[in-house]
């Protein structure tokens, strides 16, 4: 009866860990989605497409893997590299490295806007 218990709880423990790892890898995929591709270039970080598809594949994998398994060890290192690493060298670039749809001017420079010399 023990045995059964500890099991179920072991259990339900894996699955929340691996529901954390899916939020966590989805997470960062999302945020690797809508950080402009230049800002990868100006933080000296890989390519956009280069980590969209490590995430997307690590996004997979903890879909698709148990976590006891081996892939999704690979694919949270890869995902805490982005997020330590890439990430915030991402957001220190000035705009924060996000794509803008809106707001800003043609005349505007990197610091701001250009008002000729006045």
């Amino acid at each position: 009866m023990v045995d059964v218990v500890l099991m179920q709880g072991f259990s339900n423990l894996l699955y929340l860990l691996n529901l954390a790892l899916i939020v966590f890898s989805g997470f960062a995929l999302v945020d690797a989605a809508i950080r402009r591709e230049d800002g990868y270039r100006a933080a000296d970080k890989k390519t956009k497409p280069f980590w969209l598809i490590i995430l997307g594949l690590a996004f997979v994998v903890n879909l698709i893997f148990p976590i006891l398994s081996f892939l999704p060890i690979i694919g949270l290192i890869a995902t805490i590299v982005y997020m330590v690493d890439v990430r915030p060298a991402l957001r220190n670039l000035p705009g924060g490295g996000r794509n803008r749809t809106r707001g800003g001017s043609s005349s505007d420079g990197p610091y701001g806007p250009y008002n000729g010399g006045r």
